[in-house]
């Protein structure tokens, strides 16, 4: 497949502003348009689960706890739309967070998996993303990636059911990998 055309953010907000994409679940990938996968009941409830724990857990006046929101990453004309995001309490009233704002990104993942081990999972090392965690429907896990370094993470670590994880910069709490699958 080849590309038409690469996308700035800004003309991708006009897009948006205009109302091209209305109804349409779309992000901004490297300058592409991308078409986002529709979203099965397993991957609504694990970020149903992970939406309430948050709220209930973070510091709020430290974190803003963002749901299927975007985040702009200029320097690859990106604004991915990860499942959940921890952002450093600002005012985003005229700008997206950015990877620097990021204390934690997590992307549910079911027909999704290939694309978020691998494009997205570049995508945030290269930003420099501390820690980005894949909540894996199909295999009942967390796949966490931290210590980005050029297109990878160094460090990939597998949490399964009966296990918790912590996020690298709020290590105090404890996120149950049970809780997002569910019975």
């Amino acid at each position: 497949m080849s590309t038409i055309a690469r996308l700035s953010i800004g003309e991708y907000d006009r897009m948006i502003d205009s109302g091209v994409f209305e109804n349409r679940r779309i992000e901004l990938i490297n300058g592409e348009l991308r078409e986002m996968s529709p979203i099965g009941v397993p991957h609504e409830y694990a970020v149903d689960e992970l939406t309430e724990w948050s709220i209930q857990n973070v510091p709020l006046d430290r974190v803003r706890v963002r749901i299927q929101h975007s985040i702009g990453l200029v320097e690859l004309s990106s604004v991915p739309e990860p499942d959940v995001a921890w952002v450093a309490r600002l005012d985003y009233t005229r700008h997206r967070p950015t990877s620097a704002d990021v204390l934690l990104l997590i992307e549910v993942s079911d027909s999704s998996l290939a694309y978020d081990r691998g494009e997205k999972a570049m995508l945030y090392a290269q930003v420099g993303v501390t820690d980005y965690w894949i909540v894996n429907i199909r295999e009942r896990c967390v796949e966490v990636r931290r210590q980005p370094a050029g297109n990878n993470f160094e460090d990939i670590r597998i949490y399964n059911t009966g296990e918790t994880v912590s996020p690298l910069h709020l290590p105090s709490l404890a996120v149950p990998v049970d809780m997002v699958f569910g019975a």
